[in-house]
């Protein structure tokens, strides 16, 4: 049967109808059927990909436990998918509040107030999962990416992209000087006066400087997202250009990065152990002040460095175009994909799910490579059956649902 969505529905990491109709209201006269549908079914693809991306790494095979092609999956995995899940959230924010044109008037301070909703709600759900499957949780910094993007709603394309780079090239030396002032003893000081972190382990310092996600560091990504809604991404020219510059993003970054660090420059540093301020910032808990400044030209998945921002956008914005190219261009490809693009539409609850199913299994981890990529397999093959059943009967999955259900008083704001 045929769905429809209105951009007002949808929020991070998705919130909308299934992939059946695509047309945004604000477009609607002039798209045309294809290329409009393409559009956003491409970022629901891209959705689904962070899901599967999630996935990998918090069930799949550690990443010193793989080789060939499977340990590329791991390394693409690990940073990336939560990449493109934050840049993502960043483009849902522009379908909340206008995507090509910013609303204003009495639907933008709706619109507003149903980000400002996602901003307490999503937070709350972070933090009751982050108190029973810890800080990898990403859904409670959702919450603090929102509030500071609010004021960032009407601005153009251009304005967008220049903030995203200033906040990449100047935030990752912030942050590492900040923690020349958040000493141990400092931040326990600090956290034992926050209730957040006695609830969850994951304070008001871990959501804007030292968690898995910090603030400080994942704030230009979702700036990235937003300005990538304002393009038509059904424009050929467009498509072109912005492949282009992620490209361009991506090998500026990490080549420069291979250059100034040596050959260790984009290892992954998720198995070394964790430093106080998790895997999103800088390890500097140990070593010399200098080797502890050298890491800041490195480009390794999560290591917050400025060629880890500027390279993980790049890639974000190839998958995010590749996927909307390969919609738009491939009819017969987004057909097979139905059920894989189903789970992009449903992506908070695939998301959430997959945590819980794993406390609901009390056998749960694998012993060896094979069982550990069996039961990956396992989880995006039940992620994309459920997604497809429910989407034949359902406009919205389960979470979103809920979420959207917690959005409505916004209609009355006036």
């Amino acid at each position: 049967m045929t769905q429809t969505q209105s951009p007002q529905d949808t929020s991070a990491p998705r919130e909308t109808s299934p992939p059946q109709s695509r047309t945004p209201p604000e477009s609607a006269a002039s798209a045309p059927p294809g290329p409009s549908m393409g559009r956003l079914v491409g970022v629901d693809l891209a959705r689904a990909l962070a899901v599967f991306g999630m996935y990998v790494v918090h069930i799949g095979p550690a990443l010193s436990a793989t080789d060939g092609v499977g340990s590329w999956v791991r390394y693409m995995s690990d940073g990336h998918s939560s990449v493109l899940f934050a840049t993502l959230a960043g483009f849902s924010l522009m379908l909340l509040a206008g995507r090509r044109e910013p609303k204003t008037g009495l639907a933008g301070r709706q619109a507003k107030a149903r980000i400002a909703i996602r901003a307490v709600v999503l937070p709350a759900l972070g933090t009751a999962m982050a108190m029973e499957y810890g800080g990898v949780v990403i859904l409670g910094f959702y919450g603090v990416y929102f509030l500071l993007a609010l004021p960032l709603l009407r601005l153009r394309a251009k304005t967008l992209a220049i903030i995203a780079a200033a906040l990449a090239l100047v935030t990752p030396q912030l942050s590492f000087a900040l923690y020349s002032v958040l000493t141990e003893s400092v931040r326990q000081s600090i956290n034992a006066y926050d209730p957040l972190h006695r609830l969850s382990d994951v304070g008001v310092l871990d959501l804007l400087f030292t968690g898995f996600y910090p603030t400080i560091t994942w704030i230009p990504f979702v700036i990235a997202g937003m300005a990538l809604a304002r393009f038509d991404l059904s424009a050929t020219a467009v498509q072109r250009r912005l492949a282009a510059l992620g490209a361009a993003l991506t090998v500026a970054a990490y080549g420069m990065s291979l250059l100034l660090a040596g050959k260790d420059a984009l290892r992954s540093t998720a198995e070394d152990g964790p430093s106080s301020g998790g895997s999103g910032s800088m390890p500097l808990d140990s070593g010399s002040l200098e080797s502890q400044a050298s890491s800041l030209l490195t480009a390794g998945p999560h290591s917050g460095t400025t060629f880890d921002i500027i390279g993980s956008v790049g890639v974000a914005i190839l998958v995010i175009v590749g996927a909307t190219v390969a919609m738009d261009r491939l009819p017969r490809l987004r057909r097979l994909a139905k059920p894989v693009i189903a789970v992009g539409t449903m992506s908070l609850t695939a998301y959430v799910g997959h945590f819980v199913i794993q406390g609901w299994l009390p056998s749960f981890g694998a012993t060896n490579d094979e069982e550990s990529w069996a039961t990956l397999l396992m989880f995006v093959l039940g992620a994309i059956v459920f997604a497809a059943i429910w989407s034949r009967f359902f406009r919205r999955g389960p979470l979103e649902y809920l979420l959207n259900a917690a959005t409505k008083p916004a209609k009355h704001i006036r």
